[in-house]
């Protein structure tokens, strides 16, 4: 792996030969030829690099829809990029076998795909769009900067599909070249957040996704994967729609997914049907005009309904979509904004 090192951007000498990353909130203070939480940054000579810069392992195109970003390009394809490595373990992970690698010892997985060629190779896949996703984009930071910068030279949008664990150093540089950010919050408590995904605080994503809306200008989208006993219960729920309202604005969606048993959860239930429906009802009393429930296909709550006039202005079957009486974000039907994102409506000025 060493002849792939590429510098980190964000870290600092530490005194014995150690650095410290300052690319998430773990701050990870890493000795010599030691590696951090991510497992994907090492302590080389006493500074820091990365071990998956331009290093791919997965390459695919996506409905937008997918990631799920409902608001944003409805109906486009999305060229979705993943790599190794994580700075969260989340005991329920659907992608455990990348999102929890070591990139030295299962760096034979990825492939090197050069930032320069993501727009040719979203062009020549008819996507509109990049996404860095799969696994966690912030660790991927100097590759994903290099090539939304890519992108957006050649008028593609670009994705982060994230949990949020971000400084704001990092976010920083990263954002102003993000059109969309769609960032997981798991619960509203930290002990939540140190039971499933081992990292001590919210805060920190919380405050990122506030300072990508209303500092970088990026349509968010958040995503509740709503798991029995850990985060269904009516003020976890009723907390993080409320939070959505005030600090991103009544009319960013709410994705509240389905949780299958996996991984280290495999002893709980899938999450009912109705709770799902509790957490849509609990949203609306938050005043959120756009929730939406996920993987249960052919659900009604599937569905974008116009906040003012109550059509249906965008109907789906999981990710196949029907009408779409969109016009540049605004409904066909009575003019409504929408805060849909479409050609013709630009990024929000920050």
């Amino acid at each position: 792996m060493e002849d792939n090192l590429h510098e980190s951007l964000l870290y600092e000498l530490r005194p014995g030969g150690k650095v410290r990353c300052r690319v998430c909130p773990h701050l990870c203070v890493i000795a010599e030829g030691k590696l951090g939480i991510c497992k994907t940054r090492k302590n080389v000579g006493g500074k820091c690099y990365t071990l998956i810069y331009e290093e791919v392992v997965s390459v695919v195109a996506d409905p937008i829809e997918k990631k799920p970003l409902f608001h944003f390009h409805p109906g486009t394809q999305v060229l979705s990029l993943g790599t190794l490595g994580c700075n969260m373990r989340c005991l329920h992970c659907q992608n455990w076998q990348i999102a929890h690698a070591d990139a030295e010892e299962d760096g034979a997985q990825m492939r090197r795909l050069p930032a320069a060629k993501l727009p040719r190779i979203a062009r020549q896949n008819d996507c509109a769009g990049v996404a860095w996703t799969y696994n966690e984009p912030t660790i991927w930071l100097e590759y994903a900067l290099e090539g939304a910068r890519a992108c957006q030279e050649e008028g593609l949008y670009t994705v982060f599909v994230t949990n949020g664990y971000i400084t704001r150093e990092a976010l920083d540089l990263i954002a102003p070249h993000l059109d969309a950010y769609r960032v997981d919050i798991k619960g509203f408590r930290p002990e939540t957040y140190k039971f499933l995904a081992k990292v001590p605080d919210v805060g920190p994503i919380f405050e990122a996704a506030v300072r990508a809306k209303h500092e970088h200008g990026c349509h968010v989208e958040i995503v509740t994967n709503i798991i029995p006993t850990v985060n269904d219960d009516d003020e976890t729920l009723r907390s993080i729609a409320a939070w959505i309202a005030k600090e991103l604005g009544e009319k960013t969606p709410w994705h509240v997914t389905r949780f299958f048993p996996y991984l280290e959860l495999s002893h709980l239930s899938a999450t009912p049907i109705e709770t799902l429906e509790r957490a849509m009802a609990i949203g609306r009393e938050e005043g959120l005009k756009f929730i939406y429930v996920g993987n249960v296909p052919g659900h009604e709550g599937e569905n974008t309904v116009c906040s003012n006039c109550k059509r249906v202005v965008i109907r789906r079957d999981g990710y196949s979509l029907g009408n779409i009486d969109v016009r540049e974000g605004y409904c066909a039907f009575c003019g409504e904004d929408l805060n849909i994102i479409q050609e013709g409506k630009p990024k929000e000025k920050a």
